[in-house]
Formats: C-alpha cells, structure tokens, sequence
C-alpha cells in the first residue's frame, strides 16, 4: 500500500458528496448513533461498485450510455427525493423529537444510504479507473491487491464519515434547541440534495 494511495483515497472521501450530506443529517437529527448506522450503510453501498470494477462490469457501464444514462437518472431521480422529504420534514433531516414521528429503524437508515451510493454510476467508474492505477500490470496477486485496497478505501470511507457524524452529533442540542436553525438547516439540506441531483444529471462518461 503506497502513501499515495492512502492520501488519496482521504481526499476522495473527505470531500463532501451525498454520503456525507446524509451522515451529518442523520447525525444532527438524530445523534451519534444514527451517524454511525448511516455512514455503515454508505460504505456499504460501495460493495456493489467495487464488485463491478473487478469484475468488469465497470467496463461495461462505461462503454454502454444506455446503461450509464439509465443509472445516472435513477440516481437522480433519488437525489430529488430525497430533497423533497427533507423539504417536508420527513427525510434524513427529521427531528423525531419535533415532528412527532418514531425515528427512522437502523435498517431503512442502512438502505437510504446504501441506494445514495448504489445509484451513482461515477462511483463505479472511479473504482474501475482509480484501483487499477495502484495494482502492478500482470501481477499474480492482482485481484487480491485490489479486494485489499477497495477494503482500505471502505474503511476510510467509515472512520471518515462517523467523524462527520460525531461532529454534527456534538451540536446537535444546539440545533434541535432552535426550531428556526432547524428549519434553517432542512432548507439548506433539500437544496444540497438538489445540486447534487442537478451536477449528477450534467455528468457524462
């Protein structure tokens, strides 16, 4: 394992996209816990692209615009949903304490998280273009290099998003305390969800 892949890999995680936008909700809403669980369910939702790329249906996806057009908009259409939850109070930014409702069960926070990922087809390609550059060209060992590798990046994936969680758990009395930062909030998170819909929808291959 080479520093310039650890580095990389901690650029790459770190910078804020879906997963952590949906970790720092569940974490202001509804605690540590709950950042915990969401940003399990995100590294999660890495497995089935890190499947592709080694197997080769990354390739595939990238050589077919039907098919990569196909995933992007259902990313999309995802992304949209979930801004219009978190618009009406019922999404990754729901208080249960203020609304009324139960929590959210660990596992529908797992799946929501797990469909952010799943549904992004440039996680796909960067895994198909990115693992590659790191395995030596006609090595022996080169699938278990790259399982060894994706699993470094899943792992940052979990230690980095949990900080983003904790951190938004650490002040989340703060933010619960004050009914107009948390409206405040929602509207800045449903317009977050919908950038990102809106750059994902402008993407290509």
């Amino acid at each position: 394992m080479s520093i310039e892949f650890v580095l990389t890999t901690l650029v790459i995680v770190a910078t804020p996209g879906t997963g952590v936008l949906f970790t720092l909700a569940a974490g202001l809403s509804r605690g540590a816990k709950a950042s915990v669980i969401a940003a399990f369910g995100c590294t999660l939702g890495i497995v089935p692209h890190m499947v592709a790329a080694i197997t080769g249906l990354a390739a595939v996806l990238n050589a077919s615009a039907v098919a990569f057009q196909t995933l992007k908009y259902l990313g999309v259409a995802y992304l949209l949903y979930m801004a219009w939850t978190t618009f009406r109070d019922k999404g990754a930014l729901a208080v249960p304490e203020q609304t009324g409702h139960a929590a959210p069960s660990a596992r529908k926070v797992v799946t929501s998280a797990v469909l952010l990922n799943i549904l992004n087809p440039k996680l796909t390609i960067f895994f198909f273009a990115f693992l590659p550059q790191f395995v030596p060209s006609g090595a022996p060992n080169a699938l278990a290099r790259m399982l060894e590798l994706s699993g470094i990046f899943m792992l940052a994936t979990f230690v980095v998003f949990a900080i983003y969680g904790a951190c938004a758990a650490a002040v989340r009395d703060q933010v619960i305390s004050r009914p107009a930062v948390v409206t405040w909030m929602r509207r800045a998170f449903g317009a977050s969800f919908v950038a990102l819909a809106g750059r994902l929808a402008t993407q290509n291959q």
